[in-house]
Order: structure tokens, then sequence, then C-alpha cells
């Protein structure tokens, strides 16, 4: 079997291929696992990039058992905050959203008595979902199941019918509207840190529900640790990964994918391909757009370039200070004025999210220093804009497809990036005072950033949107056809591009397509939970402050060797 994409999805599907009999190979356009799930060395800091919370990461789910399938947590210490993300507004009040619903409820109140009766419904709805998230199903796929077993799953949710049905029929948009007071009418849409204004109800409970379980805090180690350790599971089970190949076409015969070709002209023959890359660059150009039906090719083509159909990108500014800053809480999104936001190229909604990242992963700084992690949702249009030559930019406004055009860098576009740093870094100090003058290590990353070095369409990290047109057709597709193409054999896609979501779902995606693979091949799935290392630990922090910093001083020294990467 070949693999395509050494992401999340592509380890898992590599695992649970190696853990089925089947003899893998996973070929990585990168130097280094994770995709998406990343970090990198900037002098003694590592920046990650990727997990500000990790659904699953606590026992109690089905999410569980695979991230230990997986090897994804053993041996390392859980974190959980009691708060999962604070809104501020541009008054200086600020919205605590804590994981345990009581105390959510009594803060909301005394914020906004006037909204008692909202309020105590969120609140009640949040109660009733943290008692059905254990039941939640993520290890067996509905396309795969017997009529009884489908029964059975639908049993377990019948006394929660009406709760799903409100929070599935109710955007956000809408539900936060029934509150009186300003701030939280749009606080409630930055629960999970940016704005997503096509989510109902639903994902809201569902995510706060998780942190009410701990059961979505991060792991230790960060992004780059966890897609190591899955990483390590794949090499211990005998699988192979080779990195540094970038793969150009699928090769098929007879209608049957046969192999892969790399960029460098190499040839690589399996009996079985599965993609766990880029969903528009595999079937539009590793095949060439040869197996679209109708529904897929509406989906691929048409629809895909319509707003809001994909997870936009992100632009993440990064600063490694010379000295604590306890007063720093793990994560607030700030609601920005207009002339600010108006500042932060390819802004979509005027936020950003602020992440004291050393709360989360101390390990990854020397001792007594702070890693900020600032990021908002931004289209890579108006970057590409800034980036592009006349004869590129001409290209694109004929419709040539974006995914095939080389990502530039120009003078433009860094004057636009340092602007970018600026008036964030100049935010953070008026709140922090003393914060710029401690910076000692900067970064910043766009969409084209993510273009280049994952190949992810126009720099989205998630892929399809649940909840819209696009999320729901691939669902549908998956559940009705499995996650393969129309007349193809032996190839299947897995991945964030054969489901809707975050991190759990490409992993879960590897599981459920080699169920798929196994079933199309008449043999037994089996997955085990990997026993080599002890049980994760668990431990809740405070969510600010500590104690009291130190006078600023040189730049320790760091306790750990950074992980190298290049932006």
């Amino acid at each position: 079997m070949i693999v395509i994409g050494g992401g999340l999805g592509g380890l898992s599907t590599g695992c649970y291929a190696q853990m089925n009999g089947y003899r893998s190979r996973i070929f990585e356009m990168h130097e280094i696992p994770g995709g998406c799930c990343t970090g990198w060395g900037r002098g003694a800091f590592t920046f990650d990039c990727c997990i500000s919370w990790l659904l699953g990461n606590g026992p109690g789910t089905e999410m569980h058992q695979i991230w230990l399938e997986l090897g994804a947590l053993q041996g390392k210490e859980m974190r959980h905050f009691d708060v999962f993300n604070i809104v501020r507004g541009r008054d200086g009040r600020a919205v605590h959203f804590y994981c345990d619903p009581d105390r959510l409820e009594a803060h909301l109140l005394s914020l906004s008595p006037a909204d008692a009766r909202p309020i105590r419904a969120f609140c009640s709805g949040l109660r009733k979902f943290i008692t059905v998230l254990p039941t939640y199903p993520f290890l067996k796929p509905v396309a795969l199941m017997g009529r009884w077993e489908r029964w059975r799953m639908l049993a377990r949710f019948v006394p929660y019918v009406n709760l799903f049905r409100t929070s599935m029929s109710v955007l956000m948009s809408e539900y936060s509207g029934r509150f009186k007071d300003p701030l939280l009418q749009e606080a409630f849409n930055y629960i999970l840190y940016e704005k997503h204004p096509n989510f109902p109800v639903l994902p809201f409970y569902f995510q706060l529900a998780a942190q009410a379980h701990r059961a979505a805090g991060v792991p230790e180690g960060g992004s780059l640790g966890l897609a190591r350790s899955i990483e390590e599971r794949y090499k211990r089970l005998g699988g192979e990964i080779t990195y540094n190949a970038k793969v150009e076409k699928i090769l098929v015969e007879n209608d049957r994918a046969v192999g892969v070709r790399l960029s460098d002209g190499r040839e690589y023959h399996a009996d079985v391909v599965v993609s766990a890359c880029d969903g528009p660059a595999t079937l539009l150009r590793f095949l060439d757009g040869r197996y679209l039906d109708d529904t897929y090719r509406q989906l691929y083509e048409k629809t895909l370039k319509e707003p809001g159909m994909v997870f936009p990108g992100y632009v993440s500014v990064f600063l490694g200070l010379r000295r604590p800053f306890p007063e720093g809480e793990p994560t607030t999104t700030h609601l920005l004025d207009e002339s600010m936001a108006s500042r932060l190229t390819g802004i979509r909604h005027p936020s950003i999210n602020v992440q004291f990242r050393s709360r989360h992963y101390p390990e990854l700084s020397p001792q007594d220093t702070t890693v900020v992690y600032a990021t908002y949702f931004a289209d890579a249009a108006p970057w590409r804009e800034l980036s592009e030559g006349p004869e590129q930019l001409s290209r694109r406004r004929r419709g040539a497809e974006l995914h095939t055009l080389p990502v530039r860098r120009g003078r433009t576009y860094s004057v636009a990036k340092r602007q970018v740093r600026d008036v964030i870094v100049d935010f953070l100090d008026e709140r922090y005072p003393g914060l710029g003058d401690s910076v000692a290590v900067r970064d910043i990353c766009t969409p084209l950033t993510q273009i280049r070095y994952t190949g992810s369409y126009e720099g989205t990290v998630l892929g399809w949107q649940p909840f819209v047109e696009s999320g729901e057709t691939m669902e549908t597709l998956v559940k009705k056809h499995g996650p393969v193409l129309p007349g193809l054999g032996n190839f299947y896609l897995s991945g964030v591009w054969a489901t809707t979501g975050g991190l759990i779902r490409a992993a879960t995606a590897g599981r459920q397509v080699m169920q798929f693979i196994c079933r199309d091949d008449g043999i037994g799935f089996t997955a085990s939970v990997d026993d080599t290392a002890p049980p994760p630990t668990h431990v809740v922090l405070p969510p600010g402050p500590l104690a009291s910093p130190p006078a600023p001083g040189p730049l320790p020294r760091p306790r750990a060797e950074p992980v190298r990467l290049s932006r």
C-alpha cells in the first residue's frame, strides 16, 4: 500500500494498515511528519503552530481510544485549563467561557442579569451535552454498520433528540442575538477562538462538553511531538516513510490505481493507493480530473470555489520573549476596532486570538521566557495579490487553477508581513507593558506559507467546512459509497478531505478508510492500543495570573535543543 502524505491522516492510515497486515509506505513532500500539525525552531524557541486543544486527549470517549491506538499520548502529560477561552470586548470587558457549566452560568449572570433566560437555557443544553459526549461514535463508519449496530447507536441518542434538533437547526450567529447585552451577543460567536458564521450551536456545545470532560486539553510536546509519536508508532509496526518525496501523479492502469510518480521521475507501484494529502491536488492534478462523476465534479470544480466552502487559512505571529509574562492568559480572543482590523491583511473578522503559549507548552521554550502566538482567520487572495508578478496574476485572472501556480515572495509581500507583525506587537505592548522591548525572536506565517509547506488548497488547514454544502456533500458521499472515487479501483481518500473537522477527524479518517479497505479485501479489521509506554497523566492548570515575573535579564539557555524548520 502507498499512502500519499505524512500528516496525521496519512500517519493514521499507515498505522492501521500495519495493524491489519498490509505492508505500507508513506510518501511525504516535507522532511518531517505532521503536515499542518507541526512546529519549528527559532533560536532557543520552538514555535508550535497547531494544537490549541486536542479533542479526545482525555479518557471516556471513543476519540481517546483512537489516540491511544496511534501511540499519540502515552507517557505524556495532558494539560487542561478551567477556562476554554476569554473574549475581550473593545471596551475592556471580558467574557470567560468556563469549562464547568455551573461556573459559566454564574459568570454570565454576573455580567448580564437581564439575560438570565438565554444564559440558563444555553447552560442547560451544555449540561445535557456533557452526558451524551461519551457515546459519540468515532470508531466505526456508519456506512459499515449493520442494521442492529445503527439501531443501537441511534437508541443512545433518543433521549437527546430535541437537544440535537435545536442545536443543529440554529446558527450561533442567530442564537447569540437572543442576548440583550451587546458583549454577550458578540462574544458567543467567538467561543471557538475565531468566528464561524456558518456553525450552528452544536459544535459549540460539543467543544465545551469535551472541555468539561477534560477531553480537549493539550499534549506535552506540542504538535510536532504528537506527530513524532505517531510516526514512531508507525515505524514500530513495521511501516516505512520516505521524506522529501513529492508525488506528482497517481499511476492508473485499466481504471485501477497501481502506484505513484514522484517529482523526480521515480515511480513506485502498489496494490492499493491512499491519498491523505490535499484533495483538490489529488483529484484535479494527480488524477487529471478523470474520475469525477457529476457530484464530485460539482464539488471540486464549482462548490470548492464558492465562499465559505473550505476552512480559511491563518495568519500567525510568533514572539519569543526574554522574560515571563505571568499576567498573560492562556487563550484570549480580542475584538478589534475597524481601524486596527483594516491594517491586518486578509482578515476575515475583526478579532485576533492571542495565546501565551508557554502556558500550554513550557518545554518548548527556555525557562523564564515566554512564547506568544497570535492568529486570525485570513483569506489567501489578498496575500497572493501582494506576492504575484504580472504574468502570474494574469494567469490567475484567466482562470488558471490556483494550486498549479507557484507561490512567490517579493518586497510588497514582505512589507505587508512586517506591518501585520508590528501592528500586533504594538497592540500587545499596550496591554502588557514591556512586551515589545522583551521580544528576542519573531516570526510570521501567512496562508501562502501553508501552501508552500503542505500544498493545501488556498492555505486551508482543515479542508471542507462542516454544516455547509461542501462538507455535507462529502459526508454523504462517504456514507453512501465509502472514501472512493467512482470508476477507479484500488484507490481511497483519507485525511481531512475525506471528512470534515480537525485533528481527531483526520486520525479517525485513517482508521475508517482501513475498515473500508479490509471490507473490500474480505478480511476482518483489527486495532490495538499501544502498550509500549505508560498511559498519559493529566493536570488542570489555572487560567492565570501566575507568580510575579523576575527582573528582565539575558536570554537563558534552552533546556532542550528545539526542532529546527526553515520557514
